[in-house]
């Protein structure tokens, strides 16, 4: 209930007049039945702009700190982000990865659309970063088909580090449905699981126009941190 008056009365409203968002391809979401809807994840925003042009509810895998924060404030957001159909997945430890498979799994038997990033994070500078292999899992365990999405222009509304979106549009772009059949019975194979995950994020690039980078995003933003560190000069009489 709460969902609905969010998605139509409060936040759908207002996310539509501050990004008047440019939806193409939408008739690629299927209107029933158990699907994965795959996105690039640009900006903090991407996790209400695309609930609120979408026709069917839609649920995603949010990471866990979104609802372990301390206080009141903790416990509002964490209230916030399951009234708007988010699921918590602790990203930490050895059986991670497992567990965020099989909360996907639990929302695709019940015959409804699972949200997912691939890259498992936010692009900290805008590119398209190498995709987990969880998406692939999912995809052939549950035998649904996968939509790639592509949003465009969050990014520049509000990068990394900024609380609030400046207004401008955006677009958001649904690709045709992925049909991986083709390898049911094979997502034990970790080669399988991986080409997989590569045909997703190759729709999503060509979807979003996203330069893509051949890491894991974490990876990237560290090895970029460290070059960063290694050419900042040094001070003065300071030890090399």
């Amino acid at each position: 209930m709460f969902y609905q008056l969010l998605k139509y009365v409060l936040l759908g409203p207002l996310l539509r007049l501050l990004f008047r968002p440019r939806i193409q391809g939408l008739e690629h979401i299927p209107e029933r039945g158990a699907a994965i809807v795959a996105g690039n994840h640009l900006s903090f925003s991407d996790h209400f702009l695309m609930p609120a042009i979408l026709r069917r509810r839609i649920t995603f895998l949010a990471k866990a700190e979104y609802f372990t924060g301390p206080g009141l404030k903790g416990r509002l957001t964490a209230a916030f982000f399951r009234s708007v159909g988010q699921i918590p997945v602790d990203r930490s430890g050895k059986g991670a990865g497992r567990a965020a498979v099989e909360e996907g799994l639990t929302v695709l038997r019940r015959g409804e659309l699972l949200g997912i990033y691939p890259e498992g994070t936010r692009s900290h500078d805008g590119r398209l970063y190498k995709g987990r292999v969880g998406v692939a899992s999912m995809a052939l365990e549950a035998g649904v088909p996968v939509v790639p999405c592509a949003m465009v222009g969050t990014f520049e509304l509000q990068p990394p580090g900024r609380k609030l979106p400046r207004p401008g549009p955006v677009t958001i772009r649904f690709g045709k449905p992925l049909d991986f059949s083709r390898f049911a019975g094979l997502e034990g194979e970790r080669a399988v699981l991986r080409a997989v995950t590569d045909e997703i994020i190759h729709e999503i690039m060509r979807l979003s126009g996203q330069e893509y980078v051949d890491m894991y995003a974490p990876d990237a933003k560290a090895a970029q941190a460290a070059e960063r560190g290694r050419l900042r000069p040094r001070r003065r009489g300071a030890r090399p």
